[in-house]
């Protein structure tokens, strides 16, 4: 698998039991809010409380920022799914209003 970190390409060759649990951890964690933005789109509406979306894409995008800067590619890819799908919550929700 190549993985870009850096603006180098990285082989990623094999993972070690702890970056399989990562793995599955950030698969879990990120399909937990697919629901939830799925129905956020379908129904234009979006139930979660204001204050609580924007502190969630702030610190999914300042801590996708932190595993760029550190170099890991897994939570990375968590922090900016989980930022990007909170976002869409977030849009929907400021259209609300």
């Amino acid at each position: 698998m190549l993985f870009c970190l850096y603006g180098s390409p990285v082989w990623v060759t094999s993972m070690n039991g702890g970056e399989i649990i990562g793995l599955i951890g950030m698969i879990l964690l990120v399909s937990s809010w697919v629901p939830q933005t799925i129905e956020t789109v379908r129904t234009r509406q979006c139930p979660l409380n204001l204050k609580f979306i924007i502190i969630y894409v702030t610190a999914a995008t300042m801590l996708t920022v932190y595993s760029y800067v550190i170099g890991d590619w897994i939570f990375f890819t968590l922090n900016f799914l989980s930022a990007f799908q909170s976002a869409v919550n977030l849009v929907v929700k400021l259209k609300e209003k």
